[in-house]
């Protein structure tokens, strides 16, 4: 029997050394080097070179496949086990506590822009492939780490490198969080724009001139302004008793009668929309009770028509849920609008694994229409999911489960991780219930006992998936 905790245990300070010299590589997108080897960049393709040259010192068939990614690959057999990484990292940002690239050990911890997303759980799959090769253990599968290197940004990497390489029989990404997470939405990034700008109208009633709200498809806007004149007098008490009603801060601001108004909302993830306070719904919401003439008009009423206070589509009829990924939610990311360019509203939509897309997509194309716009696809991404009876599934829960001694469970999100890139993968840690989530923030890290910990469990995983 194998004591997998032990062999991490032999290979700890050079496990520990490893990973601090792959993180002190500012492997961030960097466009203006970029060159025909390295499309992303001169950091990202040194990280990408340095592991591949580690992996040719360590005995490991290793090929780069046109700078976008590589693998290190060893064992031999038709089956091909992958195990899917990334070596780029967003950029560092400010208020660290030590130098991001630094890689220091405080307290137990790696701290490093991209230790634990996802250069920490990356060298943890690495150790875990070398001790099942150096162990000489029977397996009958080939077994593939595989480095993307444009994860933070839109998966060039991957798209690139299986239209020239071979899909693994099955696999997992360390990318994300123990025990399993096993369906993951599908993701829809799209937006309704104006197709005939008529101006704001000369007749008596309202006019919209600017609307402004949402930077990102994904995030909650926590910020709404609009400007509109030939509004009554009475229109600040109304703003005031509207802000008194929703425990909102704003404010109006009058010159020349000329209102410009202020909202502040609360931002949250675009996958859980239902949690933050839309700042642009609100203010659309509140506009609606006037009369707007012209294309401003338009522009709030497909809003309030088909928007404000719904987060899973009930107003368009194409709300959904299921027992696998749970309900579909819809968040209006992006609205914006000016007389001289007319509207345009950015929606980020996702959707259970058992949703019928397309039906959603035509009603999102006819409820645009009935206002004069129409629907620009941005980016979709399908739903992914591995049934929970798939022996990928029974194979991983079975090792967590005797690693940490802990019941298993299987995870379902709104969000999307490198897994969907494999047909069939499933995300699979390497932060455990529980810990931190700093990936993206200041003094992000890697707690070290539990990068052992993940390794051993990756370990064992790779040789019982290719035994």
């Amino acid at each position: 029997m194998i004591d997998w905790k032990q062999e991490v245990e032999k290979r700890k300070e050079d496990l520990i050394n490893d990973l601090q010299e792959l993180l002190q590589i500012e492997s961030v997108l960097d466009p203006e080097s970029a060159r025909e080897a390295a499309p992303f960049g001169e950091g990202i393709n040194r990280a990408l070179t340095h592991f591949l040259a580690k992996g040719e010192a360590d005995g490991f068939a290793s090929k780069n496949v046109d700078g976008y990614a590589g693998h290190l690959e060893f064992g031999e057999g038709q089956d091909l086990v992958g195990v899917l990484c990334h070596l780029d990292v967003v950029p560092a940002g400010d208020g660290w506590s030590s130098d991001p690239f630094a890689a220091e050990i405080r307290d137990g911890r790696i701290y490093a822009r991209g230790a634990i997303d996802d250069k920490g759980p990356t060298m943890a799959a690495y150790y875990a492939m070398k001790i099942v090769k150096e162990l000489g253990l029977d397996v009958k599968k080939r077994v593939r780490i595989i480095f993307g290197t444009d994860e933070e940004s839109n998966w060039r990497c991957v798209k690139h490198y299986f239209k020239h390489e071979e899909m693994p029989t099955i696999g997992f990404a360390p990318d994300a969080d123990f025990p399993i997470i096993y369906a993951e939405k599908g993701i829809f990034d799209c937006e309704w724009k104006q197709t005939r700008v008529e101006g704001a109208g000369s007749g008596e009633g309202a006019r919209l001139l600017s609307f402004d709200s949402g930077r990102r498809l994904n995030m909650v806007p926590d910020y709404a302004e609009a400007v509109v004149d030939g509004l009554s007098d009475d229109v600040e008490a109304s703003f005031n008793s509207f802000l008194a009603d929703t425990g909102l801060t704003g404010e109006l601001v009058e010159a020349d009668g000329r209102y410009t108004f202020k909202l502040e909302g609360v931002s949250v993830h675009g996958s859980k929309p239902e949690t933050g306070k839309n700042a642009g719904l609100f203010l659309a919401e509140f506009l609606s009770a006037f009369s707007f003439e012209g294309d401003g008009g338009a522009f709030i009423s497909l809003v309030s028509e088909y928007l404000t206070a719904d987060t899973e589509g009930a107003k368009l009829q194409i709300a959904d849920s299921d027992e696998v990924s749970g309900p579909l939610t819809l968040n209006a990311g992006i609205m914006r609008y000016s007389v001289e360019e007319g509207g345009k509203i950015g929606m980020n939509l996702r959707y259970p694994v058992s949703h019928d897309f397309d039906r959603t997509r035509g009603v999102l194309e006819k409820a645009g229409s009935e206002f004069g716009y129409e629907l620009n696809e941005i980016e979709h991404l399908g739903p992914h999911h591995v049934a929970e009876d798939h022996p990928l599934i029974k194979t991983l829960m079975s090792v967590y489960e005797e690693q940490t001694g802990e019941e298993g469970y299987l995870i379902s999100i709104g969000g999307g991780t490198y897994a969907r890139s494999l047909d069939a993968g499933v995300a699979f840690g390497a932060l455990f219930p529980g810990e931190d989530e700093l990936a993206h923030q200041k003094d992000e890290y890697i707690d070290i006992e539990n990068l052992m910990k993940a390794t051993a469990i990756y370990a064992q995983a790779i040789y019982e998936l290719a035994k």
